[in-house]
């Protein structure tokens, strides 16, 4: 699709399930105190809060991290046998949970499941000293869920049943990271246009963009990709599909190692990009690199940007353009152990679209990845 036909996204007078934003991402990982520290140190993420043995939990422990807008929920079973560990051991490390902030998670619930949703839990209310949350939950692609959080009532520090968590000796300062742009899914052969009708079905997403294997191909890997979006714009996720290549792509690898459907990456905003990968650079986080010769015709391609292109050259920063503007953005390399889940850093100047004019250059950074990991073939 090219972008001069990016359509608007639609009136929110329509919309009948208004979502405020993204609440939080809990991710099950194997040592979720580890996990924590990780955020902390190369992400730039603040201690938050905590659950556990302390807070009279037996089976599970969770730390909270903060950064701006975004909230990481990283949690690990306490013993064997857990549905917890179960998704460790099937998935590795990985998103569980996308929780999207509500008015009324009742309402959300039932909209959801009377058009089809499959529950995950029933609306539930959560109180502490500090007030009530009321939570409710449906399945969405592979063992991911979307739990619906309403917080009018509450002002606590997190959600009740969590304790304040504070390493008063170490806090690290912040990279610059704002809020989740995106999430993008990956979903199995031929089962795209499925979940795009659930989102577009059960919770009222509209389609904004969408990318065939002629846009997202190199000469030897090609995907296919939808992006949805509710209302007011603020919840997006591209969809992506495998499609045939003469060679194993990136949403295949990431199907075989996480043993199912489900999140990719996790695209974060940034005010200033340039800092912000600096920052994250010095603290160990490793990007995808594209040759030099990108930048040899990358301005010929998007035009004039505010930016000098030598600093972007340096770190590797992309560079796209749509009809509303134009936007920088980068990949992390994967950052659990399987080649499963990554973060891309973008900064928004107008454009709305996700960087169509990189793809080539990203997939075959990626190809070279995954030649290196001996799963190019």
């Amino acid at each position: 699709m090219s972008t001069s036909t990016l359509p608007k996204i639609h009136d929110t007078a329509k919309d009948f399930m208004p979502i405020n934003g993204t609440d939080y991402l809990e991710l099950y990982v194997s040592n979720s105190k580890q996990a924590a520290h990780f955020y902390k140190t190369a992400f730039g993420f603040q201690s938050l809060a905590y659950a556990g043995l302390e807070t009279g939990l037996k089976d599970r422990e969770s730390y909270v991290v903060i950064q701006d807008k975004i909230r990481l929920v990283l949690t690990s079973p306490l013993k064997s046998g857990t549905d917890i560990g179960r998704h460790i051991d099937q998935h590795g490390d990985g998103v569980k949970v996308v929780a999207l902030w509500v008015d009324d998670a009742a309402y959300a619930y039932n909209a959801a499941v009377e058009r089809g949703a499959k529950s995950y839990m029933e609306p539930k209310t959560e109180e502490d000293k500090t007030g009530k949350i009321v939570r409710s939950g449906i399945y969405t692609y592979g063992e991911t869920v979307h739990i619906f959080v309403e917080r009018k009532d509450y002002n606590g520090i997190f959600m009740p049943g969590f304790r304040k968590w504070e390493t008063p000796d170490y806090s690290p300062s912040s990279t610059g990271l704002k809020y989740v742009d995106h999430m993008v899914g990956n979903v199995g052969w031929n089962r795209m246009n499925e979940w795009v009708n659930f989102y577009e079905n059960v919770m009222g997403f509209t389609q904004i963009l969408s990318f065939d294997d002629k846009d997202i191909s190199t000469d030897y890997t090609a995907l296919m990709s939808k992006v949805m979006s509710n209302g007011n714009g603020r919840i997006k996720f591209p969809i992506n599909e495998p499609a045939e290549g003469k060679k194993k792509s990136q949403v295949e690898e990431y199907l075989d190692f996480y043993e199912g459907e489900g999140v990719q990456h996790i695209a974060v905003a940034t005010d200033n990009i340039i800092q912000t990968v600096k920052n994250l650079k010095s603290r160990g986080v490793e990007f995808l690199k594209v040759p030099d010769t990108y930048y040899d015709v990358v301005l010929d391609r998007v035009g004039k940007i505010d930016e000098d292109i030598a600093p972007l050259k340096e770190l590797g920063i992309l560079v796209d353009r749509d009809d509303e503007g134009y936007l920088l953005q980068i990949f992390t390399r994967p950052v659990e152990p399987r080649p499963t889940m990554f973060f891309e850093i973008i900064q928004r100047k107008g454009a709305q679209s996700f960087g169509k004019g990189n793809f080539k250059a990203l997939f075959e950074a990626i190809e070279r990845e995954q030649e290196l990991r001996g799963t190019l073939h």
